[in-house]
This record gives structure tokens, C-alpha cells and sequence, in this order.
């Protein structure tokens, strides 16, 4: 397939975006994003923890996260970076390891705003509306989180400063 085709099927497909803004500054929050210890506070929507959180946050670098649910179901998504512009830009690749097959990519961008920043998640190339509203619930409960989890961290390193 031509590059020119497969951008016209990945446009066809459904996507969403969603924008927020964080309470911390751009650094903060991009390391929320990159840092494993800190994917591990917030990555995961509702009552489910992330068990496992690896990164490279670098072009060609992997990540992997593996999520469990009250009941022990574990969920495992990676993918690979495809651009990283520090305190800027993240955008990777996005499997679930049961469906392999079905890769989207995730842009995050960080813009900002003040002392907060302007947040804009788009994720591309569902395989179908259903895939995608799925997702759009996951990402509004994580973002939730990281909201949370940003203040807080930004609090205490604005209270160590006093």
C-alpha cells in the first residue's frame, strides 16, 4: 500500500480527543508520562492498579504496562515511541496484548498554560467505534488520576521549596 493510501485508511478510522488541563506545569507532567514510578500512581482508570510499568522514552523505545482489575484480570498494553520532544510531545504506537493485530497511535502534547498545562490526547486508528469509545472511558478515568497525581506531586515539591 502507498503511504498516500495508508493515510487515507488510517483517517477513515475512528479516532478521539481530549484535552484537559493539569494542574502542574509541562515538566511535571511529562514526567508523569515517561517516569515508570509514577505511570505506576495513575495509568489506569477506575478501582484497576498498574502492576508493571516500563519505559524508553526515546524514538524506537518501547513501553509496556500491565494493568489489574479488582478481580485479577491483568491487561498488558505496549507499543514503541515514534517521537519525543521533552516537556512537548509523546507519540506511540498502542497494542493490547490480546489483540496484537489491532495497533493505534497516541499523541499527547503539553502545552503551557501558566503554572498548569494545556493537555491534548488524540488516539488514532481504532479498529472500530466500539474500540474507540472503550478507550475514550479508559483515558477520561486515567487523566482523572493523573490530574490528582500531578497536583499532589507539585504541591509537595512547592512545599519543600517554602
Amino acid at each position: 500500500m502507498s503511504p498516500a493510501a495508508e493515510n487515507a485508511a488510517a483517517r477513515s478510522k475512528p479516532s478521539l480527543a481530549i484535552r484537559r488541563s493539569l494542574p502542574a506545569p509541562p515538566d511535571r507532567c511529562f514526567r508523569a508520562w515517561t517516569d515508570p514510578e509514577a505511570l505506576k500512581r495513575w495509568f489506569s482508570p477506575g478501582a484497576n492498579e498498574v502492576v508493571l510499568a516500563e519505559t524508553d522514552p526515546r524514538v524506537g523505545g518501547r513501553y509496556r504496562v500491565v494493568m489489574r482489575s479488582p478481580g485479577g484480570e491483568e491487561h498488558e498494553v505496549s507499543g514503541e515511541f515514534r517521537e519525543v520532544v521533552v516537556n512537548r510531545k509523546l507519540v506511540f504506537t498502542w497494542a493490547w496484548r490480546s489483540t496484537p493485530e489491532r495497533q493505534s497511535l497516541v499523541t499527547v502534547e503539553f502545552m503551557p498554560a501558566g503554572d498548569a498545562t494545556a493537555l491534548t490526547l488524540t488516539h488514532e486508528r481504532f479498529a472500530d467505534e466500539a474500540a474507540r469509545d472503550r478507550h475514550r472511558h479508559g483515558w477520561t478515568g486515567s487523566l482523572d488520576k493523573l490530574a490528582v497525581f500531578v497536583e499532589s506531586s507539585f504541591a509537595q515539591v512547592h512545599q519543600r521549596r517554602a
